[in-house]
């Protein structure tokens, strides 16, 4: 028994010298769910790894691929990675949150951020009150009888599209305002998937990427 555990020491030990790339300082990894599956999102340990997908592109014609503002509305908070980290770990995982990645469906197929859902910012734009109705009261809201909602109860919000030229998530937000979701449960990470693999954090690939 004791040579039991001190083998499991060592290979601990062993684990945590190996991990070079932390997300932060003090934090290496962190668990989640997707699609009820347990993933650990952590940092390629490759130091010498890069881009080589249409992520690593740095031009894209303008309009319509322009650079968005810090603030894709003043009252809303914008955030970055490790925020993003944060929240996956206690809002997310707590049941007090949602990622929403707000690309087309045919992006979130492909790959997206681990726990992330997908509700493209077209679908909220076009969506029928049946449809808004379903929406909200996933998110915690209830409905009332003159069509509009409470959001007293609703989850939090971190929202993200492509990268900081792509304008889905300000579009997903103008349709969120119809609603009066409260800007003070939602959160914009501006700099988005881009962002997310530059900084070699673990993906979700949903769909082989065919050549």
């Amino acid at each position: 028994m004791k040579k039991f555990i001190l083998t499991s020491l060592f290979l601990t030990a062993l684990s945590l010298e190996a991990q070079v790339v932390n997300i932060t300082a003090s934090l290496g990894s962190v668990d989640t769910t997707h699609s009820g599956k347990k993933v650990t999102i952590q940092r390629i340990q490759d130091t010498s790894n890069m881009l080589v997908d249409d992520y690593a592109k740095t031009s894209r014609e303008c309009p319509p691929y322009c650079i968005q503002p810090m603030k894709v509305d003043p009252a809303i908070r914008t955030v970055g990675v490790v925020e993003v980290v944060n929240f996956i770990k206690d809002k997310v995982n707590t049941n007090r949150g949602v990622l929403i990645d707000t690309r087309l469906k045919n992006f979130y197929e492909l790959e997206t951020i681990p726990s992330a859902r997908n509700v493209p910012f077209s679908v909220l734009q076009n969506a029928t009150p049946a449809q808004s109705k379903m929406l909200f009261e996933a998110l915690g809201a209830k409905s009332l009888p003159n069509g509009k909602f409470d959001f007293t109860n609703a989850k939090e919000l971190l929202i993200f599209c492509n990268g900081i030229w792509c304008e889905q998530t300000k579009r997903f937000v103008v349709a969120l305002n119809k609603y009066n979701y409260p800007k003070n449960k939602i959160s914009y990470y501006r700099d988005g998937f881009q962002d997310w693999k530059l900084n070699g954090l673990t993906t979700i690939v949903q769909k082989e990427i065919k050549k």
